[in-house]
């Protein structure tokens, strides 16, 4: 299914459930960059085996989506993609939109919690490892990192017009001098990465521009409005988004439920981790969605 955010075209999948007729619909898409399938996916098939409709989406400039160039990182587009797909979900006759649940990760965790502020029709709220501030999360690299990342930024757009986009790394794999200013540098984050795409082609490179970007946003604006349920994910040995910023969001949600898990940011898409998560997750809609 596909539907347009501004003048491009965002690409999604939508799951059917075998019953019931008229399920809840869990609206999905995944993190900092890359196509939302990296890890999601099999979030949206056992939600659909356990009855529910899932929409799940590639943001612009990932995945199956347009947007030029590839693997920019906009939290201002990302969130109005949010508001595109919900517009065209509830334009459409053949899919349920009267009890709809926002499912993010990552930066689209925290974009979920903006745009459920905004819109009262959403029911509930699944925020998992939620990057909250953009500019929170480049500040924990350091000075030095912002300063560079800034020049860089800087330079991207200067030349993107001429010679085309200057870019820096999503994770730092050890193999290139721009490795310092990877958005994403923690032990787990590569191979981490490269086991969510496994055999998929993903290139580890962003515009430079999106650090400006990230460093724009705060986020958090709306969320003293924000009326519906939330769940928060968070893993105890996370290292690109530590608990204990997700315990600090939560605390601010006037009705949210925390659920720490015993695994790191990577380990909640695969074994143990998947399992729990994926369980929270249908037992919150269970007791917060469900008739």
């Amino acid at each position: 299914m596909t539907f347009h955010s501004g003048d491009e075209r965002c690409v999604g999948r939508l799951y059917r459930p075998d019953r019931p007729a008229d399920p809840a619909l869990v609206v999905m898409t995944g993190g900092l960059v890359g196509a939302s399938a990296f890890g999601l996916d099999r979030y949206a098939e056992r939600l659909a085996a356990a009855g529910y409709a899932v929409f799940h989406f590639d943001v612009r400039h990932a995945g199956d989506s347009d947007g030029e160039p590839r693997n920019l990182l906009s939290p201002a587009r990302q969130r109005a993609d949010w508001e595109a797909a919900l517009a065209g979900l509830r334009g459409r006759g053949d899919v349920p939109t009267d009890r709809i649940v926002l499912w993010g990760t990552d930066l689209s965790g925290g974009a979920v919690l903006d745009v459920a502020a905004d819109d009262p029709r959403i029911e509930a709220v699944v925020s998992q490892t939620p990057i909250l501030s953009g500019r929170a999360f480049l500040r924990a690299r350091g000075i030095g990192f912002l300063a560079r990342g800034t020049l860089a930024g800087v330079r991207d757009r200067v030349q993107s017009s001429l010679i085309g986009a200057h870019t820096v790394p999503v994770v730092d794999d050890g193999s290139s001098d721009d490795g310092n200013l990877a958005l994403v540098a923690t032990p787990s984050a590569y191979r981490g990465y490269r086991d969510l795409v496994g055999d998929g082609e993903w290139e580890n490179e962003t515009p430079a521009r999106s650090i400006l970007s990230l460093a724009r946003h705060t986020g958090g604006e709306d969320r003293d409005r924000l009326a519906c349920p939330v769940l928060f994910l968070g893993g105890e040995r996370d290292d690109v988004v530590p608990v204990e910023e997700v315990e600090a969001a939560a605390e601010d949600v006037a009705d949210a439920t925390l659920v720490r898990l015993p695994v790191g940011h990577f380990g909640l898409y695969d074994g143990d981790g998947f399992e729990q998560a994926v369980g929270h997750g249908l037992a919150f809609l269970g007791a917060v969605v469900d008739d």
